[in-house]
């Protein structure tokens, strides 16, 4: 059994399936560290993924580009990410409830837009998707869409610019200390704004990979939890990019790991086993490495805190 686990973690499909499932939540998980470096918790992002999903897989059944699908994804949810921050950086609300009550819009919404636009269709149409990288070198890599390159692309280019631009050190002070980025004549209401909607089009962007790339269809309920998965992430990855890559592969490799183990038979060392245990392997897992992690993360200090112009 040990050899056949050593196989399985060597050999190419597994690590194209992993990197497959790894896409949303790298590009989910970098949208909430975005939000979350400016202050700004988002619990709006599993809403936002519905929302995304949705109008970019509708986009393209309309007629659209694929690439004009994700753009109008990312639109979808920076225009999200713009209510919530109304909500949160201007009004200065709770970011629990407007982030929760975003979700739930969204999802409603996108649920409804469905019904109107398929009044009376039993199974969702198809489209088009993404075709593989095929001329990569990279075996992994090629077997892959060119939505998981981007989102492999934003980790180091995300890092760059928080560390070292002008742009990423006004994100990450309003995050830290809002009352001395305005004593540098920074707009923190300004930069807060902008760092929501950026982290939110990119959950959008997360969302419609679903439907451009992995699958051809939009689904209820096909985000499935995965939101509320990049939330966790990002504390597993102390709010740095790099790590926020390394979890969500993590996670994706749990993932991975219990589809096949699932399809290799539900017995294990001779006993039978059920096939919920293996659902439940990958959140085990996660939890645990969260916690080992978490001990030791460095949240923003400003985050979740409401900011008011002038206020010391």
């Amino acid at each position: 059994m040990l050899t056949e686990s050593l196989d399985l973690l060597l050999s190419v499909p597994f690590w194209v399936a992993v990197l497959r499932i790894a896409t949303p939540l790298i590009l989910g998980t970098l949208g909430v560290l975005l939000c979350e470096r400016a202050g700004v918790l988002n619990l709006g992002i599993e809403g936002i993924m519905v929302a995304g999903a949705f109008t970019g897989w509708l986009a393209v059944y309309q007629g659209a580009d694929l690439w004009a699908g994700v753009a109008v994804a990312a639109l979808t949810g920076a225009l999200l990410g713009a209510l919530h921050a109304l909500f949160t950086v201007t009004l200065s609300l709770s970011q629990h409830v407007s982030g929760l009550g975003i979700t739930l819009f969204a999802t409603s919404l996108a649920s409804y837009a469905y019904r109107v636009s398929f009044p009376k269709v039993d199974s969702p149409p198809t489209i088009t998707t993404f075709a593989d990288m095929g001329w990569l070198p990279i075996p992994v890599l090629n077997a892959q869409t060119p939505l998981t390159l981007l989102a492999l692309l934003l980790v180091p280019l995300i890092g760059w610019v928080l560390y070292r631009t002008p742009l990423g050190l006004a994100v990450r002070m309003v995050g830290e200390n809002p009352a001395a980025a305005e004593g540098q004549g920074l707009s923190v209401t300004g930069v807060r704004f902008g760092a929501v909607m950026a982290g939110s089009a990119l959950m959008g962007v997360a969302g419609c990979f679903l439907t451009l790339a992995a699958f051809n269809a939009f689904y209820f309920n096909m985000i499935n939890g995965r939101g509320w998965i990049c939330v966790a992430l990002v504390v597993f990855a102390s709010w740095r990019p790099g790590k926020a890559l390394l979890g969500a592969v993590l996670f994706a490799l749990f993932d991975a790991l219990q589809l096949r183990l699932q399809q290799s038979g539900s017995t294990l060392m001779g006993l039978s086993v059920p096939y919920q245990l293996y659902l439940m392997l990958p959140y085990i897992l996660s939890i645990a490495a969260l916690v080992l992690m978490a001990r030791r993360a460095a949240y923003p200090q400003a985050l979740m805190k409401p900011y008011r112009k002038g206020e010391r």
